[in-house]
């Protein structure tokens, strides 16, 4: 039986199934699992957080059960009291494979949330659709109301970004990769959400702790706010942007932050990454010219973030480049970005990141479906194409990585070289790709 209970009555063995309060104040990455550590008990009660929720069924109880401070989400029927105002009103959770079902008519429901397991690319893929459907509609909403002059409520940007988190903590290249395939009238809207994986991403690729990981998600998908104060004629213009216009355009950051200072809920980082994403190691960048340590961090990571989405995507006057191509002209950009966090980057996708081309010296022609961990060479690819015989073959799915595979990636390919139009669909397989728009 779920129950919502005061902070400071959690123990060890109690069975943590969600936290109340402030998002960015939670202490942990996820909810659900066991209480076994007393410094994670520590760190609980030290959050600020006021209530937790527990699973008697998968942990321990409460020593003392007040039934004053007990609210059970299913107490029996005729026992069921309407909910106090001020009680959550969401959708109802799924109930653990080992935890008894709970009975249908729940008075009061929490979120479901996500399996704490990793899932492979296949599995994730599915999910990280309905997010990018639902990031779209979201950040559609919050341009739109910005555009109209309205403040940004950024608080309610959090359960988007906790969905974005919770996929790219399952599997890093599910959401980060399908998010890059956004068609030429979506890029405003959906490079927010795909800055928003990279930045969780990158953030884990460097190291950085769980809270730091939302907040840097925060921060990549409210990077490019002040776009919402652009002329739409300079925005959409499908040509290139003339002198006086990139000026125009150049003033979004400052715009941007303007709008976090004035909105609700915004913090420091959000903030910091929408002023200076487009500061350059070298101090070539805007809007403050910022060069080296000057950059913070964060803005550095929101660079290479921002960066390899734009040059990946579809736009109005250009076709994106391959992933694997963005990653090595990136690299050849001397002065632009911080190399420890683009060696990082580097990592968090792949040498040859998923949707890229490659050759491999069996002399076929193999598109990257997943990462290998560790393995930055070796990831697994769909084998589709005889270059001997200039011929498409059966596609087949190859590890390379696996012990005893004699294949391997001897460089990447471009599509358009090929006449390839349709990579994308040999590793988003079945009807992902549609769900995900």
């Amino acid at each position: 039986m779920l129950k919502k209970i005061p902070v400071e009555d959690a123990r060890v063995g109690m069975h943590l199934h969600k936290l109340e309060g402030a998002w960015l104040k939670h202490p942990f990455w996820k909810t659900k699992f066991t209480i076994t550590d007393p410094a994670d008990l520590d760190r609980l009660r030290e959050s600020g957080v006021p209530h937790i929720w527990i699973d008697d069924a998968l942990g321990l109880d409460v020593v003392v059960a007040e039934p004053s401070t007990l609210v059970s989400l299913a107490p029996p029927a005729a026992a069921r009291e309407p909910e106090p105002a001020s009680a959550p009103a969401l959708a109802s959770p799924q109930p653990e494979a080992s935890a008894q079902a709970q009975p249908a008519a729940s008075a009061l429901a929490l979120p479901a949330e996500p399996a704490s397991a990793t899932r492979s690319m296949r599995e994730e893929l599915s999910q990280a659709a309905a997010i990018c459907k639902r990031g779209r509609t979201a950040i559609i909403k919050m341009l739109g109301e910005a555009r109209l002059g309205q403040a940004v409520d950024t608080e309610h940007c959090l359960p988007l970004v906790q969905d974005i988190a919770d996929s790219v903590m399952r599997n890093p290249g599910a959401l980060v990769s399908l998010a890059r395939l956004k068609t030429q009238d979506d890029y405003s809207y959906m490079h927010s959400v795909a800055v928003c994986a990279l930045m969780v991403s990158l953030a884990r690729a460097l190291g950085q702790d769980d809270d730091a990981c939302r907040q840097a998600g925060l921060a990549g998908l409210l990077h490019d706010l002040g776009k919402a104060a652009m002329p739409l004629e300079i925005l959409n213009k499908p040509g290139r942007l003339t002198a006086d216009e990139y000026a125009v355009m150049k003033t979004h950051p400052v715009r941007g932050h303007e709008m976090l200072l004035a909105g609700r809920g915004a913090t420091e980082a959000a903030r910091e990454v929408c002023l200076h994403h487009h500061e350059r190691i070298d101090g070539a960048g805007y809007p403050h010219g910022q060069a080296g340590d000057q950059i913070s961090l964060l803005a550095r990571m929101g660079a290479v973030c921002d960066v390899y989405d734009a040059i990946t995507s579809n736009r109005p006057y250009k076709a994106g480049w391959d992933p694997a191509e963005s990653i090595a002209m990136m690299a050849s950009w001397k002065g632009q970005f911080d190399p420890v966090v683009f060696q990082a980057f580097v990592r968090s996708l792949g040498i040859y990141p998923v949707g890229s081309l490659v050759r491999l010296a069996s002399d076929k022609l193999a598109v990257v479906m997943e990462q290998n961990p560790g393995v930055l060479v070796a990831p697994v690819v769909k084998v589709f194409f005889s270059i001997t015989s200039n011929m498409p073959i059966p596609a087949r799915r190859l590890d390379l990585s696996r012990p005893g595979c004699t294949d391997r990636i001897t460089g990447r390919e471009s599509p358009a070289k090929w006449g390839f139009t349709q990579v994308d669909e040999l590793w988003v397989e079945g009807d992902v790709l549609r769900r995900s728009r």
